[in-house]
């Protein structure tokens, strides 16, 4: 199954607002390994940042000028989409401002085009109740390394949450054996042994270790009142 992990960086918080998207990133995953076939784009936006977004993932607006504008790159966005299965942490941010970007330029909502929505959210949330689930504390508690991650970055957030989704559903192959390049043709093979020319020796306890055996039947004995199953066999 050929998935898609992705993520985006905007102006601000609102698409129905007017915010819009200036990054998009993403990771492609077959059988659940990288490809190396990612996206990473940077688009004007034709409109300046909020503040408060420039904090989180620090690109410019002087960066985003001389940048394509979405409406430039929406086919080939949806051409390296199609078909797959998207990954998205919260995925309704992402989902409701690619709508956005869609309907501008004429094309329908983006799960026309491909087969299936993951939000890794909603799953963390079942995995882990009452714990934070955002993608920091999900690397922390997964063990997937984001010390580079000082600021939010479309390309490097999806590549992390690839690693987290893959450590969260990792238990699903984990009864499946890798038979490498081995035959899936199977033969049994039955070997007939001699054993009629073979005595098994018989060692008998010595004495020591017959007391020793009384003596724990005895204590046996003792402890269920005298109604232990030998007792009563040699009393018949």
């Amino acid at each position: 199954m050929r998935q898609i992990v992705l993520d985006t960086e905007t102006t601000g918080l609102s698409a129905e607002g007017g915010d819009r998207i200036i990054e998009l990133g993403c990771v492609e995953l077959y059988a659940r390994k990288l490809t190396g076939n990612n996206l990473h784009l940077y688009f004007n936006p034709e409109r300046d940042s909020h503040e408060d977004a420039l904090k989180v993932h620090g690109i410019s607006n002087e960066f985003l000028r001389d940048k394509p504008k979405f409406a430039q790159l929406a086919d080939d966005i949806l051409n390296y989409l199609a078909d797959a299965e998207l990954i998205i942490h919260n995925a309704a941010f992402d989902v409701g401002f690619l709508n956005k970007e869609f309907e501008r330029v004429g094309k329908k909502p983006l799960v026309t085009y491909v087969s299936n929505v993951i939000d890794t959210l909603a799953l963390a949330k079942e995995m882990f109740p009452g714990k934070r689930n955002s993608l920091d504390a999900l690397c922390s508690r997964l063990e997937v390394d984001n010390s580079g991650r000082t600021l939010h970055g479309a390309l490097l957030d999806a590549e992390l949450l690839a690693d987290v989704y893959i450590n969260m559903t990792r238990g699903q192959e984990a009864l499946l054996i890798d038979a490498g390049d081995a035959s899936t043709d199977t033969q049994t093979v039955m070997v007939q042994v001699d054993l009629s020319g073979y005595v098994l020796p018989v060692l008998s306890a010595n004495d020591h270790e017959l007391a020793a055996h009384e003596e724990v039947l005895a204590q046996l004995d003792k402890s269920s009142g005298g109604k232990t199953v030998w007792r009563q066999v040699q009393m018949a």
